[in-house]
């Protein structure tokens, strides 16, 4: 590949007389003159203060730009923002966290489109960061490497984010002190790194390393290793080894590459979320995916992880003995993967985990496929009257397949948490909090706070919870959420009453709600859709520009001509 094709994109702002002054202000920020002639490689850092999951990666960009001039290009670090689900959730704040995803991606698209990068690479710590970053390199379709940030270490007594929103709820409940939450609060989070479970920001790096978008290994290592900074170095490599190959990000993101991710988040017992973040991706990506190849895969495919929420292990102990490496391989071997689907490394995935080690003797964290902890996905999607076009639950066979009833409405998040705290809430009720949806809040919250309290309070497999919001990768229990249509457009869950029967059967994938067809249609003659306070600014250009849960809460016109 000549010069010019390596620099298929920075030579139109760098060459020529007439692009001088492109030059002069490159040289102000430390371009030499040879490197005019090198691929310039964007570096989007979504590093920040504001949270522990992206502390760190100012200096993983550094080491990543490093690498790609060392191997030839010219790395240039650029950043975008990002916010902290765990300091926002249960407050209004928590409206922004699906909303900054769409931002993330919009800002990494304008930035390595104005400037002419000819390889990105992305590195993302957090729920929205991740899928973001690789939505804006699908948009962009440039040579392209994702590096995971890295999970946290374990708090004391194996702690995390989760342990603080659940002590909440035991506090409340009388089971410990004020100083034994206080004692729960100041040790849960020992450092840098995303949440230490199998929560949304590790589904996420597990996913995009299944679909190929990182490099082996990079969703199973620890924010503060060596491994992370290697993992950084190899990406600098990676993505110029990807230009001179011409491999961009849509030819290794197929819809057999989907398939696989979908595949790996099932084994792992993964977040609601990666329903949500992998449909936007792969439209991104210009591939169909929906809510019903979700439940085509699952029904092939168990859980085998043993992982926090539902399970007993943090992240950092699924690295202990090899990550997700040794259990793709294991799929792969089974059938359950894509072998032939291209990767970031330039070779298929079968040809990256040829080599691969199996677990080692003894380890109790990923089952084998004889005794599985559920034999098919924990992740259901549900109809019926209350969910039309689909709902997403997380039923790991521990809460039990089916719930039955009386529904007690909220129309926010707070009216229900506050309820599940003062003991409003009792053991048989199906809590619905409504109006959470992408257009209602507007921006689709997490209900961390409600299934944390609950679980607290020991009404985990006690009491089910509906929504039109969403939960954290943190959450657990009879819990169902991205209900469709939402409360706000006037779906079926905005016309729920108190008392009345919901029935919520993941054997037969259907929720439920026991009122006639005739007295529904009588209810919903009558709603009127409460008033919002959102009148202006992002949010309000997100609740009229967002597409439903059912479609990847997007940002983009579903029949847009792209």
């Amino acid at each position: 590949m000549s010069d010019k094709e390596l620099r298929r994109y920075s030579r139109i702002v760098v060459d020529g007389v007439e692009q001088a002054p492109s030059r002069a202000m490159l040289r102000a920020v430390g371009f030499s003159e040879d490197d005019f002639n090198r691929p310039q490689i964007g570096i989007a850092s979504t590093w920040s203060m504001v949270t522990p999951c992206n502390m760190h990666i100012g200096g993983l960009a550094e080491e990543a730009a490093k690498a790609a001039s060392d191997a030839g290009g010219k790395g240039v670090v650029f950043n975008t923002i990002s916010v902290s689900d765990g300091i926002s959730m249960g407050t209004p704040g928590m409206r922004y966290s699906l909303v900054s995803r769409e931002i993330i991606a919009d800002s990494i698209e304008a930035v390595a489109g104005a400037e002419g990068f000819d390889g990105l690479i992305a590195i993302g710590g957090c729920d929205k960061n991740m899928p973001a970053c690789v939505m804006a390199m699908a948009r962009l379709n440039r040579p392209s490497v994702f590096v995971y940030g890295g999970t946290i270490k374990p708090g004391m007594n194996r702690r995390d984010i989760v342990s603080v929103f659940e002590a909440v709820g035991a506090r409340s409940g009388g089971l410990i002190s004020d100083e034994e939450l206080l004692e729960v609060e100041r040790t849960a989070i020992p450092g840098p790194g995303a949440c230490g479970g199998m929560y949304t920001a590790n589904t996420m790096a597990s996913a995009i390393e299944a679909l190929g978008m990182s490099l082996a290994n990079s969703s199973a290592q620890e924010a503060v290793s060596e491994q992370k900074i290697d993992d950084c170095r190899r990406a600098g490599q990676a993505v110029m080894h990807l230009i001179r190959e011409d491999i961009k990000p849509r030819d290794i993101m197929t819809r057999e590459a989907f398939e696989n991710a979908i595949s790996v988040v099932i084994a792992l017992a993964g977040s609601t979320n990666a329903v949500l973040h992998l449909i936007a991706m792969a439209r991104e990506a210009d591939v169909p995916l929906s809510l019903d190849d979700f439940t085509r895969i699952g029904a092939r495919v168990p859980v085998l992880a043993d992982v926090k929420p539902s399970g007993k292990y943090l992240m950092s102990e699924l690295i202990e003995i090899g990550g997700i490496q040794p259990l793709m391989k294991r799929m792969l071997d089974k059938g359950l993967l894509h072998g032939d689907c291209m990767t970031v490394t330039g070779k298929t995935l079968a040809e990256n985990l040829a080599n691969v080690d199996d677990y080692p003797e003894g380890q109790d964290i990923v089952r084998d496929f004889d005794h599985p902890i559920k034999p098919d996905s924990h992740l259901s999607v549900l109809y019926g009257n209350v969910a039309p076009e689909g709902s997403v639950a997380k039923i790991t066979g521990k809460e039990g397949l089916r719930f039955e009833g009386p529904a007690r409405v909220f129309h926010s998040e707070e009216e229900a948490l506050q309820a599940i705290l003062d003991n409003t809430v009792k053991a048989g009720d199906v809590l619905v909090i409504r109006y959470e949806g992408p257009k209602g809040a507007p921006g689709m919250r997490e209900m961390l706070s409600p299934t944390g309290a609950i679980m607290g309070k020991g009404l985990g497999a006690k009491v089910a919870l509906i929504t039109d919001g969403r939960f954290s990768g943190g959450s657990h229990g009879f819990v169902v959420g991205h209900v469709s249509p939402e409360a706000a457009v006037g779906g079926p869950i905005a016309l729920i009453e108190d008392g009345d029967l919901l029935n919520i059967d993941a054997g037969s994938r259907e929720i439920n709600v026991a009122v006639s067809d005739e007295e529904l249609a009588g209810r919903r003659a009558a709603w009127k859709r409460p008033p919002s306070p959102v009148k202006r600014g992002v949010l309000a250009k997100y609740r009229n520009e967002v597409s439903s849960a059912s479609e990847g809460a997007v940002t983009i016109p579903p029949d847009w001509d792209r």
